[in-house]
């Protein structure tokens, strides 16, 4: 199973129709399940000190773990830049599931990272922050980051990624993922 994380908890964001688009493309390109994690469609009950003892966490983070988190094999992160990095609901996930379940989160678990931006770095940095996190867990990452620049002019008013070059280059990206 692949999980595709759209890792913005805004809503309206331009993160998710980047992750829409990995989603319908993966599923085109392999036989392998393909699920989202829409963070701006996650229960927040779970964000509290108790979050950080396995037997005190809440129901609805351990849920998202077992059916996000340990099922899969693979991971594509999609991830706005947010001050120079990423967002801080993403490192906050990561630090409550890595209470659970360690070993089995991400530990020789492969992982593609994209970035977006409104400006015109496409979260290169956000990006080598990520990697950091999830190579210390024990995640393998793509040494192939994909940043997407001035991604407003990319998206249509439905929220679809709709520039052809765009989508060429995330299918090229797919594809060097799947092989990965």
């Amino acid at each position: 199973m692949i999980t595709v994380v759209s890792g913005s908890n805004r809503e309206y964001n331009r993160t998710l129709a980047f992750a829409k688009k990995y989603v319908e493309i993966l599923k085109e390109m392999t036989e392998e399940e393909i699920v989202l994690l829409d963070m701006s469609e996650m229960p927040f009950d779970w964000m509290h000190e108790a979050m950080y003892s396995e037997h005190q966490q809440s129901e609805s983070l351990a849920g998202l773990q077992d059916k996000y988190i340990t099922a899969a094999n693979k991971f594509v992160f999609i991830t706005p830049e947010y001050n120079g990095s990423y967002p801080g609901i993403v490192k906050l996930f990561l630090d409550a599931c890595s209470v659970r379940n360690y070993d089995s989160n991400f530990k020789q678990k492969k992982v593609a990272l994209v970035g977006v931006a409104t400006g015109r770095a496409g979260n290169l940095r956000g990006m080598d922050h990520l990697a950091d996190a999830l190579n210390h867990m024990g995640a393998i990452t793509l040494p192939n980051r994909m940043p997407y620049s001035s991604v407003s002019g990319l998206i249509d008013k439905n929220g679809n990624v709709v520039d052809e070059a765009t989508i060429k280059t995330i299918r090229k990206h797919i594809a060097e993922f799947v092989e990965f």
